[in-house]
C-alpha cells in the first residue's frame, strides 16, 4: 500500500473507544505511526477511565477522553472540538461511533469496515483508507493492518504504562505478583486455587503481592483473609502497577487487562485462560508474538508469556461462560488444577533465572 503523505509536524489521532485491555493493545499502532512520522504529535481518543493504561506512553502527545455513554449534546460538543483538527485520524474499530469521530476529526481518515451492508459501504466511502475487518486474527495483528493500509511499517510492540514505584510499596525481597479478580465472573479461577497458589509461591521463597481494583476490595478481603499476601489492591497507579510487575520474579493472572500489561512489561507472565480464544486475545509478549497461540492446550509458551488452559472439548468457546452471561461460571476454569498452574509458574521462574531464552511452544 502506498504510504500516506502528511505535512511536517502533523497531528494524528488514534480512536480506541473500548475497555482497558483493548486500549492497551492499540499501542502498537500508535508506536508504528510515531516511528513513521517522528515529528508528528499523536493523540488518542479513549473512554474516560481507560486513559490510565496510556500513562507515560512516550509515543503520545496527549489523550482526549469522552464518556462511555455520552448524551447527544456531549457527542456534538466533542465533534465540534475535534472537527478537522488532525491531519490523520484512525479508528481502530468498525463501529459507527469510532468511525464517525475519525471522519470528523481527520482531514484524512482511516479505519476498519466490517461486512457488505449499506452502512459498511457508506463507511468505506467516507474513509480515505478503509480496511476489511478481520475478526479471525489476533487483536494486535488487526490494528497493525491499519498501519499497513497507511503504508507504514508495523511495529509489533505493546507499550506498557510507566511510572516510578513509591518505596513503601516495594516488597523488599524477591516477589511474585498475583491478580486474582477479572472484571467478569466467567473469567475467574477458584478461590481455593488462588489461595493454594499463594501458599505454594511463599513456599518457593517468594513474597506474594496481590493486586486488584478498588471496586474488588470486598471480594479480595474474603479471598485473602488469613493469608500472608501483601495487598496492593487500589493502592497503585497504572504506571506503578507496571513497574511493580516488571520487577517481579513472576506474575500470575486471568484473562484481563493487567495480564496483557504484564506480558508487555517483559515480566515472566502466567496467564490463566478459559472461554476466550487466545488466537485472538492471548497475551502479546514483550518482543512480539513469534508464532500464533494454539486454540487450546495445557501449557503454551511464547516469549515471556505462559498460557495455561484446561482444554475441555468445548474450549475455546468464545462465550461468556457456560451460562452465556458475564456472571456465569466457566467449567474449564473451575476444574483447572493448581498443579497445572504451578508447572507453568515453575517454568516461568526457571525462564526468569535463565534470562528468558527465545520462545518455544510447550
Amino acid at each position: 500500500m502506498q504510504r500516506i503523505v502528511l505535512p511536517p509536524r502533523s497531528r494524528i489521532l488514534v480512536v480506541a473507544l473500548r475497555r482497558l485491555g483493548d486500549v492497551l493493545l492499540t499501542t502498537p499502532l500508535i508506536r508504528s505511526l510515531k516511528r513513521a512520522f517522528p515529528d508528528a504529535a499523536v493523540d488518542a481518543l479513549v473512554f474516560a477511565g481507560t486513559e490510565g493504561i496510556l500513562a507515560g506512553n512516550p509515543d503520545l502527545a496527549g489523550v482526549v477522553t469522552m464518556p462511555a455513554h455520552p448524551g447527544a449534546g456531549e457527542s456534538l460538543a466533542l465533534a465540534r472540538r475535534l472537527w478537522r483538527r488532525y491531519d490523520l485520524a484512525v479508528s481502530t474499530q468498525s463501529g459507527d461511533r469510532p468511525t464517525w469521530f475519525a471522519w470528523v476529526a481527520g482531514r484524512v481518515s482511516a479505519g476498519p469496515v466490517e461486512g457488505r451492508r449499506l452502512g459498511a459501504r457508506l463507511k468505506a466511502l467516507a474513509l480515505d483508507r478503509a480496511v476489511a475487518a478481520d475478526g479471525n486474527r489476533h487483536r494486535v495483528a488487526e490494528v497493525l493492518a491499519l498501519a499497513e493500509a497507511l503504508g507504514v511499517a508495523p511495529v509489533g510492540e505493546v507499550v506498557a504504562p510507566s511510572g516510578s514505584l513509591r518505596a513503601e510499596l516495594r516488597p523488599g525481597r524477591r516477589y511474585a505478583v498475583v491478580h486474582a479478580e477479572p472484571m467478569f465472573r466467567y473469567k475467574r479461577w477458584t478461590e481455593a486455587g488462588w489461595r493454594a497458589l499463594a501458599a505454594a509461591l511463599a513456599a518457593r521463597g517468594l513474597a506474594v503481592v496481590a493486586t486488584g481494583a478498588p471496586s474488588d476490595r470486598e471480594r479480595l478481603d474474603g479471598l485473602w483473609h488469613d493469608t500472608e499476601v501483601m495487598r496492593r489492591d487500589g493502592a497503585l497507579t497504572w504506571g506503578e502497577l507496571a513497574t511493580l510487575i516488571r520487577e517481579a520474579a513472576v506474575y500470575v493472572g486471568p484473562d484481563t487487562s493487567v495480564t496483557h500489561l504484564a506480558a508487555a512489561t517483559g515480566a515472566p507472565t502466567v496467564a490463566l485462560y478459559g472461554p476466550t480464544d487466545p488466537r485472538l486475545w492471548g497475551p502479546w509478549p514483550e518482543r512480539g508474538l513469534d508464532a500464533p497461540w494454539a486454540a487450546a492446550g495445557t501449557i503454551q509458551r511464547r516469549g515471556n508469556a505462559w498460557l495455561v488452559q484446561n482444554p475441555l472439548p468445548c474450549l475455546p468457546c468464545q462465550q461468556e461462560g457456560c451460562l452465556r452471561r458475564i456472571d456465569s461460571h466457566s467449567q474449564c476454569l473451575d476444574e483447572l488444577s493448581v498443579e497445572q498452574v504451578l508447572r507453568a509458574v515453575d517454568q516461568a521462574l526457571a525462564g526468569e533465572g535463565a534470562g528468558l531464552a527465545p520462545a518455544s511452544p510447550s
